[in-house]
């Protein structure tokens, strides 16, 4: 076998994964929109549960820091 046969049979074998892994990304997307759903039709603001999550994967001094940012923003604007 050449290497541009081994070579093209990897590509192969590449591109095969990824459109494997971007099936399965969008089956797990539409999973999320489902549970999202499921929430909102028991009352809760899927806007705000997004919001929450995005503020879990912070870590505490980030969250801190924007939160004291926020505020003297806020302030400065005569929203608080």
């Amino acid at each position: 076998m050449s290497e541009g046969n081994v070579a093209a049979d990897q590509l192969r074998l590449l591109i095969e994964r990824i459109e494997r892994l971007e099936e399965e990304k969008k089956g797990i997307g539409d999973d999320i929109k489902d549970v999202y759903l499921e929430a909102k039709a028991t009352g809760y603001d899927a806007k705000i549960m997004r919001q929450i999550i995005r503020l879990r994967k912070m870590q505490p001094h980030d969250r801190q820091e924007m939160e004291a940012i926020l505020q003297t923003y806020l302030a400065a604007l005569g929203m608080e």
